[in-house]
């Protein structure tokens, strides 16, 4: 059976964030304690995996590692858990009740993928040290104005390449050729406009079936 998941940047009011922190926080904050999370975030951060052209028929070692990544940024069980209204408190949906009546396009960054995850690509293509730049938890992150501010700096580290460095990532970024906004420009652009506007950001990454 065939998946299709989705990678949301989405931009907000702060008045909308302060309504989702009591909610979304504690599930980001869970995933991140989930057993051996912090394990294979350790794994990744000290060996970067090589080119993704070589990971099928890897040795053992290599496939352990790769497997590792793939759990470390599968959609985590918390947060998919209040996809679809199944949370254990209520009826809340984490993509619909996010979203405002006046929101735009503009505000908001998307990949949706079959059989493949937008988060997974975008981590392998600009490798652990710049993920580690990125706020929240593998994709996951809810963010007020001046938090979104904040953080652009590190982010623009993060996603800002040379032309050698960018060739590299999109060599790496097995997305590249996909109809969505590419996964190495839509975070860093949502984060700009998002700044520029005094707005919140809400991430998410989910497997919608």
């Amino acid at each position: 059976m065939g998946i299709t998941s989705a990678w949301a940047i989405s931009a907000h009011r702060d008045s909308v964030v302060g309504e989702l922190a009591p909610r979304v926080l504690p599930l980001i904050a869970a995933e991140r304690d989930v057993p051996y999370a912090r394990e294979r975030w350790q794994r990744w951060q000290r060996a970067p995996l090589p080119s993704h052209r070589t990971w099928y028929g890897a040795d053992a070692e290599t496939a352990a590692a790769v497997d590792s990544f793939f759990e470390l940024t599968a959609p985590g069980e918390h947060i998919q858990q209040s996809y679809g209204g199944a949370g254990p408190q209520d009826d809340f949906w984490i993509v619909d009740d996010v979203s405002e009546p006046d929101e735009s396009p503009d505000r908001m960054f998307l990949s949706v993928q079959s059989k493949d995850f937008a988060l997974r690509s975008f981590f392998h293509a600009i490798g652990p040290v710049r993920a580690a730049r990125i706020p929240g938890w593998c994709g996951n992150f809810l963010l007020t104005a001046a938090q979104v501010r904040a953080t652009l700096p590190e982010v623009e580290r993060a996603l800002t390449f040379t032309a050698e460095e960018r060739a590299a990532a999109d060599d790496q970024n097995w997305l590249g050729g996909s109809t969505d906004e590419n996964v190495l420009d839509g975070p860093l652009r949502q984060w700009r406009q998002a700044a520029e506007a005094g707005l919140g950001l809400f991430g998410a990454n989910l497997q919608i079936y």
